[in-house]
């Protein structure tokens, strides 16, 4: 008995000593970016009708009303914050919606074709609206998720998933637009491109691709937060599209993190599809109020 106490004791050793190292090891751990903590979220469980929830936006950036599309109905849903009866507009025919954003009192809906929706802000307490404007063919062939819309500039930005003229490349392209209220037009005004060969040089683990599922960017640091479900993923890039952070997200919290913002209090939303076992949900991490070194 002595013999087989012994056996159990020295497994339990070995088995705690590894567990310790790969807690040290930065290469075996889930990880946060600076700011918040991804071990200790607000969990807000969606209805069925957003099962399959999207994007994610906050009107003014206040994050006491959620609004979000999901990836099969042309509708755009509201909710107040953990309260899961929710309202909807219709703004289109059914089809993939990946994500949303605001400039002012106007609403930006990205498909995942590329093409982009607007419509006024007053448009959502309605059931269907016929304010509805398409912005089609403003970016090239390919597949779209990532939508940020900045109020501060009037400039609406697009990231690709997966195009053509990054196949043979390691890197993401991106566009940029000036939304002209007059004219209600997105103006193409500029490029960018995020090298993904700067993810393995920060962690040799990871793949140099990237299949980006949300955008958004935080508002104290103007740094870059670029959302992957495919690679479970959160990279964090300076103005300049060049990555300084990367985040392998653990599958048990996110299951498919889809949507990204912030609200006015700099607080980081998440928002996951769900499936046959899990719920949709929205992840809300506080800001900690840390200071970046």
């Amino acid at each position: 008995m002595k013999k087989i106490y012994l056996y159990f004791l020295g497994i339990s050793v070995i088995a705690s000593a590894f567990y310790a190292y790969s807690c040290r090891n930065p290469n075996n751990k889930f990880s946060s970016p600076k700011g918040y903590d991804f071990t200790k979220p607000d969990k807000f469980n969606m209805p069925s009708s957003l099962l399959e929830i999207s994007g994610i936006a906050f009107y003014k950036a206040n994050s006491d009303t959620v609004y979000s599309v999901q990836d099969e109905d042309g509708k755009l849903y509201r909710q107040g914050w953990d309260v899961k009866k929710q309202s909807n507009m219709k703004f289109a025919p059914k089809g993939d919606y990946e994500d949303l954003g605001f400039l002012h009192d106007r609403v930006f809906v990205l498909k995942s074709n590329g093409d982009i929706y607007s419509f006024p802000v007053t448009e959502a307490v309605k059931k269907e609206s016929d304010l509805v404007k398409v912005h089609t063919q403003v970016v090239p062939h390919g597949e779209y998720e990532g939508l940020f819309a900045d109020p501060a500039t009037n400039k609406v930005y697009i990231l690709c998933k997966k195009c053509g003229v990054d196949k043979k490349t390691k890197a993401l392209s991106g566009y940029v637009f000036d939304y002209q209220s007059s004219t209600d037009s997105l103006v193409a005004s500029g490029e960018f491109k995020m090298d993904l060969n700067q993810i393995k040089a920060l962690n040799s683990e990871l793949k140099a691709s990237l299949s980006p599922s949300a955008l958004a960017r935080n508002p104290k640091t103007n740094e870059w937060y670029v959302l992957s479900s495919a690679n479970k993923l959160l990279l964090v890039a300076d103005s300049n599209w060049k990555i300084k952070e990367a985040h392998r997200l653990n599958s048990s919290m996110f299951n498919q993190p889809e949507g990204m913002a912030f609200d006015k209090d700099n607080n980081l939303f998440i928002s996951n599809e769900g499936d046959e076992v899990k719920d949709g949900n929205i992840l809300k991490f506080k800001y900690l109020l840390t200071e970046r070194k």
